[in-house]
């Protein structure tokens, strides 16, 4: 079977779902790190809570506080690195015995086509997972790189190379959570890809579903209204 024969296995509906699905992963992307400045996402007030955390962590002695948070970043990361790997094997296992998958997913979508099809669908699948693995990875390496920058921060506020040093960690950690970010946004896309193994229609809903979930957590959560509301700095 030549691949134009594999082509046509797939309907119109299903190129339309994929192009969707990856049209909306880029989108969402696009939208989340570059709001619009009258309304910005969850992501990028987070940012300016992390140039003031290194600004803050200047004064603070001793630091244990920024290590301890730091420290719970990079564990975060790594677990997702790890739970990610894991799903990518799990899947190479199915690619490995598409029999049994292959009955399985008929039982489901009560259809019987060509073992190509189902491990099409797998492997869109693998694309999202590896992308998410190698962003959590890299996330976890920044978080690394931005330990080290917080060390070499001067105890002594009044040191002129304080305040840039910290503003350099400071980058790095926003980087780092952009990366880890992407990576759960990924995580997202894949669960959606997932759904396509009961058809194009399914998939369809799964993305629109997804968008939905990651435009309202960024854009109208209540983590985001308690971030906007205005400080009080009177006693």
């Amino acid at each position: 079977m030549n691949w134009i024969d594999r082509l046509s296995l797939f309907s119109s509906l299903d190129y339309a779902a994929v192009g969707l699905l990856f049209a909306s992963w880029i989108a969402i992307g696009l939208i989340i790190e570059r709001p619009p400045q009258q309304r910005p996402s969850v992501s990028r007030l987070m940012a300016q809570y992390r140039r003031e955390w290194m600004v803050q962590m200047i004064t603070r002695q001793p630091r244990i506080f920024d290590a301890q948070t730091l420290a719970t970043l990079r564990q975060g990361t790594s677990f997702f690195a790890s739970a990610t790997m894991i799903a990518i094997g799990g899947c190479l296992a199915l690619l490995g015995n598409m029999e049994r998958f292959v009955g399985v997913a008929a039982d489901l979508t009560l259809e019987s086509d060509p073992v190509i099809v189902w491990e099409v669908k797998l492997l869109v699948l693998l694309v999202f997972l590896a992308n998410a693995f190698l962003k959590f990875v890299w996330s976890h390496r920044l978080f690394g790189y931005c330990s080290v920058l917080m060390a070499a921060v001067p105890n002594d506020p009044q040191d002129p190379a304080a305040l840039p040093r910290a503003r350099k960690a400071a980058e790095i950690n926003i980087t780092a959570a952009q990366g880890f970010n992407r990576g759960l946004r990924s995580v997202y896309f894949a669960l959606a890809t997932a759904i396509w193994l009961l058809g194009p229609e399914a998939l369809i809903a799964g993305v629109v579903l997804t968008c939905l979930v990651l435009l309202r957590r960024e854009f109208a959560s209540r983590s985001r209204a308690v971030m906007l509301e205005p400080e009080d700095t009177q006693t």
